[in-house]
């Protein structure tokens, strides 16, 4: 799969990867301004008809971000208006998302117009799950406004919500209830990414390692190298390297995509997956705490993308327990993962035994048992069928805080 740079005359230069799916292609573009192309892509893919625009924009963006959306469309002449959503794993829920289409309803958006989510992945998870089943599919934007969402969850169609079974997140499914629906474009505007702090941009450099981890089955043997050697250098401010990162993580995620859209094969899409069944367990638990290598604990709630690097370091000790990969190449991702500021143990974890039955609940678990993936080399990954519960157990304790 190729990238490629666009020039259009009078647009924003930008990074293309484009996501191959016959006719329901699509290109991602990388760069400084680009929400400029989202009039266009929604007039190129949905013809003249197109003619109202619905903007779910993430409540923590600066209000002139959505204003600004809405008057680029109406510039183009959309009819557009927006609401807000508050980004919350709480929040990303049936009665979220009944919110949002009620509001689709009032606004009389028609099959033929555009959902355009501005915000990180759950109001691009909960905008695109209100698009599919909205008028039983209408089309939908994503314009991701943090790297995490930029490197992933903006790509491949993934939407869906929480079930909250205790009503109080103690016992919180994710994404139980969901839809593929593709995109038509994807707008990663690097500018938006000024809003972000510092441990917001950590949490999506765990995706990228993640990539970095399977990239190797999927056209870039040289990603985990690169990352390693240039994760001091990237930040908010340095866009040529954060573009080429963006870059490089789509190209992968396309790939994984491109050759099985819905999670059907083994070797799939299924190895996206690295680090997430841990992590899933942890994010949703009340009252944990991150802890960084230096000892500092992170307030609030785990961020998905910390939950993310805990759950890539217990994969990694996992597969040297059941000698997959060496120590060395265990410390190897701790030592990335290190540099890249994020959490190397959680406290308030419960028992093994009961974060391991949290585990076995994971939505991509077939029968009750545990599948991870787990690391076998560089850069490359496989699915594990009911692992020696004894080295799970060790793992566990081992990020314990």
């Amino acid at each position: 799969m190729s990238t490629a740079n666009k020039h259009d005359s009078g647009a924003p230069a930008a990074r293309v990867v484009p996501v191959d799916l016959g006719d329901r292609s699509y290109e991602v573009c990388i760069g400084r301004g680009v929400f400029a192309f989202a009039p266009g892509i929604a007039r190129k893919k949905l013809g003249d008809k197109c003619r109202g625009a619905f903007v779910v924009v993430d409540s923590g963006l600066p209000e002139t971000a959505a204003q600004r959306a809405v008057a680029a469309l109406r510039a183009a002449g959309l009819n557009a208006t927006s609401i807000a959503l508050i980004p919350t794993e709480h929040d990303k829920s049936l009665q979220s998302l009944g919110h949002i289409v009620t509001e689709m309803t009032r606004r009389k958006l028609e099959r033929s117009d555009v959902v355009i989510a501005l915000g990180g992945g759950i109001v691009g998870d909960l905008a695109g799950f209100a698009a599919s089943v909205y008028r039983r599919g209408i089309a939908v934007i994503q314009c991701p406004t943090t790297l995490l969402s930029m490197v992933d969850a903006s790509v491949g169609g993934k939407t869906g919500v929480n079930i909250d079974l205790a009503g109080d997140g103690a016992d919180l499914k994710k994404n139980m209830v969901g839809a593929f629906h593709q995109p038509i474009g994807v707008l990663a505007d690097l500018d938006t990414l000024a809003t972000l702090d510092d441990r917001q941009f950590a949490a999506g450099l765990a995706e990228c390692i993640k990539h970095a981890m399977i990239s190797a089955d999927f056209g870039d043997a040289n990603l985990l190298g690169w990352t390693e050697a240039n994760i001091s250098g990237l930040s908010k401010s340095n866009a040529p390297l954060l573009a080429e990162l963006i870059q490089r993580n789509v190209a992968v995620k396309a790939r994984v995509v491109s050759g099985d859209e819905r999670e059907e094969k083994e070797g799939g899409r299924a190895l996206l997956n690295l680090g997430h069944t841990f992590a899933h367990a942890i994010e949703a638990l009340p009252g944990a705490r991150a802890v960084l290598n230096n000892g500092t604990e992170l307030p609030g709630d785990v961020h998905h993308g910390e939950a993310v690097a805990l759950g890539l370091r217990a994969a990694a000790r996992t597969a040297v327990s059941l000698g997959l990969v060496d120590t060395a190449y265990a410390d190897r991702v701790g030592a990335l993962v290190d540099a890249a500021q994020l959490p190397n143990k959680v406290r308030g974890l419960p028992t093994a035994e009961k974060l391991i039955e949290r585990m076995s609940h994971d939505k991509k678990h077939i029968g009750g048992n545990i599948r991870l993936v787990l690391p076998c080399g560089h850069g490359t990954a496989r699915i594990v069928e009911n692992p020696d519960v004894n080295a799970v157990r060790g793992t566990i304790e081992a990020i314990r805080a």
